[in-house]
């Protein structure tokens, strides 16, 4: 074989590797751009579903509340007192809610998890309608804004322990989640694994707040 056979031989090789590695490294490159591009694809996902999802969820009911108020000003005088009273109603518009704006959470995008780290606690809020009827009082004794603010603390008071013993704060939570459950449904189907106080939740009866 002469001299120029043989360079044109190592020629072709030459040609062939570098082709090789170009084909390689350009393999190497796209690959690892993809992965990389899928990862902040679903991390910017996440985060934008979750802002969706971050709504006052609320839950309403009405309250009535009637009570007597009743307040006696002894004297020095045995058998005389001053007294005021009133029939007091009070119609209360309660709504118990979470501001899931507030949830916090931890996105592990190389490991693909996404963690729950705190769940705001409920919010109640007490929107009374407090109108007086029957009201008597003396001269020495009438009715004072401090009178007033007595019977607005005692209906709120006992709208509250209405509140506890209705299912209001029940529907609340269950309303809730439903909606932590759509972040369980997203991370589910796009390959993640969620998780809250520690434990890997699967389904929705595994949120336990």
């Amino acid at each position: 074989m002469s001299l120029f056979n043989r360079l044109s031989e190592i020629r072709k090789w030459v040609v062939l590797i570098l082709i090789g590695l170009v084909l390689f490294f350009g393999y190497k490159y796209f690959t690892s751009t993809t992965e990389t591009s899928s990862i902040e694809y679903d991390t910017n996902l996440i985060q934008t579903q979750i802002k969706n999802v971050g709504k006052l969820v609320v839950t309403e009911g009405h309250f009535a509340e009637v009570l007597t108020y009743k307040d006696r000003k002894e004297t020095y005088i045995p058998g005389l007192t001053f007294d005021k009273k009133a029939l007091v109603v009070i119609n209360a518009d309660v709504t118990v809610g979470f501001d899931l704006s507030k949830v916090t959470y931890d996105i592990d995008a190389k490991n693909k998890i996404l963690t729950i780290t705190n769940v705001p606690k409920e919010e109640i809020k007490i929107s009374p309608d407090i109108k007086y009827y029957n009201t008597e009082s003396s001269t020495f004794n009438e009715f004072t804004g401090e009178d007033y603010n007595k019977i607005n603390k005692i209906a709120r008071e006992n709208l509250a322990k209405k509140i506890d013993k209705s299912t209001l704060k029940t529907n609340a939570k269950n309303r809730l989640l439903s909606e932590l459950a759509k972040m369980l449904v997203l991370t589910n189907s796009m390959g993640w694994t969620l998780q809250y106080k520690g434990d890997v939740i699967e389904s929705e009866s595994d949120l336990k707040l």
